[in-house]
């Protein structure tokens, strides 16, 4: 797969070029599925999930203009015969991640079986906040909400490094560059700290740091 993991979607013209170049074709060509299920780890249901599929202008995803859009819920297809699925996924040109609690994303990822399929896919996939974070090996204690079973922060480790979202953001006092580092030091691997204006992009393995605002690469 490739990976576009951003803070807060794609939400000015370089990360959305970005997404494009990835693409190689229009997204008024291209083909969508929106996964809301980490949304229901941190805030639960409401109108922050419906806000996310139907297309939220503060973190633009959904609302990009793309040839269709579907829902894949992942608490869902455990009980959904996997013909009635995958081959949606496997057709899909991009996933829409959303943003949520990382550890609950993480196990429905494994329950419902798409974590196994990701890597044979040919679709982009787009994660924010959450979304993005899920794909590093493990996510830091200060970012563990919901508790898996295991206890562990382990998440699906598709790439080799780990994402601290919104940094210096303004309604989020805690996620200081100081915050960022301290978190760093515990992750004991490569570590990012990117702002809402900043997204990662990797393909085959390498990593390319998209943005218009600012972040911090920790090598361990």
């Amino acid at each position: 797969m490739k990976f576009l993991l951003t803070s807060a979607g794609v939400n000015n013209k370089s990360i959305h070029d970005a997404l494009v170049d990835m693409l190689d074709k229009p997204i008024a060509d291209s083909t969508a599925l929106c996964i809301p299920t980490a949304m229901y780890g941190g805030r639960g249901p409401g109108v922050n999930i419906w806000k996310f599929i139907s297309g939220n202008p503060e973190h633009p995803m959904v609302s990009l203009g793309w040839k269709s859009v579907g829902v894949l819920e992942l608490t869902a297809l455990p009980s959904i015969d996997k013909d009635r699925w995958v081959p949606l996924v496997q057709e899909t040109d991009v996933l829409l991640v959303s943003g949520g609690d990382a550890l609950y994303l993480n196990h429905w990822m494994r329950e419902s079986g798409l974590a196994e399929l990701l890597p044979s896919l040919r679709a982009v996939y787009v994660g924010m906040s959450a979304g993005s974070m899920v794909m590093a090996p493990n996510i830091g204690e200060i970012f563990v909400g919901w508790t898996p079973p295991n206890g562990q922060d382990k998440t699906l480790g598709l790439v080799d490094f780990a994402i601290f979202p919104h940094l210096d953001h303004e309604m989020l006092p805690d996620n200081t560059m100081a915050a960022a580092e301290r978190w760093a030091a515990e992750i004991k691997g490569p570590a990012y700290a990117i702002n809402d204006d900043t997204a990662i992009k990797v393909i085959d393995g390498e990593v390319e740091v998209i943005s218009e605002g600012h972040w911090k690469l920790f090598s361990p």
